[in-house]
């Protein structure tokens, strides 16, 4: 189901007021480490917000999420409720996830690199 122009248009507030959030509490640059917000789906009432966390260079970025939704959360909704006091009744409830499309990406760059590599080794070999 498409996300209506209301979801995008909330979603990407939320986004915003997320990213400097983390760059106000310094949860932007953690161990050497960059954390970003990739992206926000809103669901289509507005009142829940699939928040997709990228994380690089994060040694374990499984651990880094769970202290986000543990330790931390009480603190970013705080935050985000007196940024979009102004704009929304009700602010969303928060589920952060991992966005590994960034993983994917070096993944993808790695395979197309042996590949080239592979390429050239027969060209090689065939002279």
């Amino acid at each position: 189901m498409q996300e209506t122009k209301r979801q995008k248009q909330i979603g990407q507030l939320v986004q915003e007021e997320l990213s400097g959030i983390f760059q106000r509490i310094g949860l932007n640059v953690v161990d050497g480490g960059m954390i970003s917000i990739a992206a926000v789906k809103m669901t289509p009432d507005l009142l829940e917000a699939k928040v997709y966390l990228s994380m690089f260079k994060i040694p374990s970025p499984q651990e880094m999420l769970d202290h986000i939704r543990k330790e931390r959360m009480g603190e970013i909704k705080k935050h985000l409720g007196i940024g979009l006091g102004k704009h929304l009744r009700r602010i969303p409830e928060l589920n952060f996830f991992l966005d590994d499309t960034l993983d994917y990406v070096f993944k993808m760059e790695e395979l197309f690199k042996k590949i080239k590599e592979d390429d050239a080794n027969i060209k090689g070999e065939n002279k």
